[in-house]
């Protein structure tokens, strides 16, 4: 709606990220993982730096700045959206993705 566009709107995200963890796990060596202060700073900046009309174009936003930034085979992203006026009671507006990093051969 227009109104969404003109007041500040609440978001929760989740991202999911699929990579191998058992270096890191063995090692215990963080060098070895995702930095998630990292990933949380993508998302930050991704939702604080653009105005999205729909979820699922945030979403495909957050998903497509992580692949471009860790050696991860795949992204999912949650985004529900708590105070949303849809005609009657409900929880959340939300959307789920999943992007696989495109393979180069």
């Amino acid at each position: 709606y227009d109104y969404e566009q003109r007041i500040p709107q609440p978001f929760e995200v989740d991202v999911e990220l699929r990579l191998n963890l058992q270096p890191a796990g063995i090692d215990d060596d963080l060098t070895k993982t995702i930095d998630y202060g990292r990933v949380y700073s993508i998302v930050q900046r991704v939702m604080e730096s653009t105005t999205f009309r729909l979820l699922e174009a945030l979403a495909e936003a957050i998903s497509h700045e992580i692949l471009a930034e860790f050696d991860v085979v795949e992204v999912g992203v949650r985004i529900r959206k708590p105070a949303v006026n849809l005609g009657g009671p409900l929880d959340y507006a939300g959307v789920e993705i999943w992007r696989r990093r495109q393979s180069s051969a």
